[in-house]
Formats: structure tokens, sequence, C-alpha cells
């Protein structure tokens, strides 16, 4: 089974058209209503990196999570 993504708007009375769908006149096909989540995916504050050009700083990652002391509490 494939999926086609449109997106589209209600109008005002509650009706949806659908256009364009790569299917044959008659063929049965089966509808999900989903509300939309968020921004709108062509938003312009749309980032898929928000992350890129931050700062990352490691402190001492080599450092042992555990001190000597504990280490012989776990043998």
């Amino acid at each position: 089974m494939k999926a086609y993504r449109i997106e589209t708007t209600l109008t005002e009375n509650g009706t949806l058209t659908l256009q364009g769908l790569p299917f044959q006149a008659g063929e049965p096909i089966e509808i999900i209503v989903l509300e939309r989540q968020g921004k709108p995916a062509d938003s312009e504050d749309s980032n898929p990196y928000p992350l890129r050009g931050t700062v990352i700083r490691y402190d001492d990652p080599f450092e042992p999570t555990l001190s000597p002391q504990d280490w012989e509490v776990l043998k």
C-alpha cells in the first residue's frame, strides 16, 4: 500500500476538496484525516538542523564517572 500526502485547508462550510490524486476513477481508496501539528512545513522559521552552528563543549570526557573508592563496591 502506498501513501500520498496532500496538505490542504477546509473551507468555511467544512468542505474538503482533493485534486490531482494518482488514482483511476472508480478505484477504491481509503482516506485518513489528521489535524496538522505545529508550523507548516514550508514555514521560513522551520529549521531541520536546530543545533547546527552551536558550540559543543566536553569537560574532561575521559574522566571516570566513578571515584576509585566506588570501583571497589562494584567488584
